[in-house]
């Protein structure tokens, strides 16, 4: 936890330039994850790490003491303890609760979702031309995600489960049929449950509603937020976040040959009102996108 002194410290370095407050070095605490292997942390830690590079401010970012699932980090975030940054998609009540660096660190590509299913499905929408036609299915989606209002909101009987690993527990017994997973985590996500389940992703049908994820500190730690919002509109401007974003996604994004998917748009009635959505640099361009 950033404790007063560091927050004075950098407060300090930030407003004076003095190289003897920049000599100290501040802990940037972010939730640890499942495991050292978990490919889904390593986008976000490697732009965190990238932006505060070019802040000129001595730091090291430093896992949580424990694992942590989304939900704890972000209310440990609010009451600040254990963590002073986490990475989640934005909603109404994240930003009221939180303070958001609205910098869109996927380029809105959480918001477009492929579907897991068992091998068995693996056509099962190969005959869906519409979206009412998709709402005969019932998607698999966390209990408190923002991702689950979304799919209500636009007619989708969903299918809730408690924590991440139901997810694909719920998928194996056929509770559900689909499991939408965004472009960037459903490959991570079927190449680690192969070994113990069989999974296929939906060739023909994609998803997608505006939204973005975001770096978030606690309401207090304006210093903070401000040390990385700065950080990230340099790489903006010197082309680092696009060069990065591209090595780590650019597979992905082919693999899922877009070109060849209906994609389906959906309203997002929980998208906050100061997304920057007219900021065209910030989002990944989607090919044609079918209406609701």
């Amino acid at each position: 936890m950033l404790g007063k002194l560091n927050r004075k410290l950098l407060f300090l370095a930030l407003l004076l330039g003095s190289a003897s407050v920049q000599a100290a070095t501040w802990n940037i605490i972010y939730p640890r994850p499942m495991s050292e292997l978990d490919d889904r942390t390593r986008y976000p830690r490697q732009l965190l790490d990238l932006a505060l590079q070019h802040t000129g401010v001595n730091y090291k970012l430093v896992p949580s003491d424990r694992i942590m699932l989304q939900s704890k980090a972000l209310a440990q975030l609010e009451s600040n303890r254990e963590v002073n940054v986490v990475w989640s998609m934005t909603d109404n009540q994240r930003e009221e609760d939180l303070l958001p660096i609205r910098i869109p660190i996927y380029k809105g590509l959480v918001g477009l979702r492929l579907a897991l299913v068992k091998p068995k499905n693996r056509d099962l929408l190969g005959q869906v031309n519409s979206l009412d036609a998709l709402l005969a299915f019932e998607p698999i989606s966390g209990h408190d995600w923002p991702d689950t209002k979304i799919l209500q909101a636009n007619g989708f009987e969903v299918i809730t489960v408690s924590d991440y690993d139901e997810l694909f527990e719920a998928l194996e017994s056929e509770k559900g049929k689909l499991l939408p997973r965004s472009v960037v985590e459903i490959w991570y996500e079927y190449e680690t449950h192969m070994d113990s389940q069989a999974l296929a992703i939906e060739p023909g049908v994609a998803l997608y509603y505006p939204t973005a994820t975001y770096f978030f500190v606690n309401k207090k730690n304006q210093v903070l937020a401000n040390l990385i919002e700065n950080g990230l509109e340099k790489i903006i401007a010197n082309g680092k976040f696009e060069e990065l974003f591209l090595y780590e996604h650019q597979v992905m994004l082919e693999n899922a040959h877009l070109d060849q998917r209906r994609i389906f748009r959906l309203s997002n009635p929980i998208l906050p009102a100061n997304t920057p959505l007219a900021r065209k640099e910030l989002w990944y361009p989607l090919p044609s996108v079918s209406g609701q």
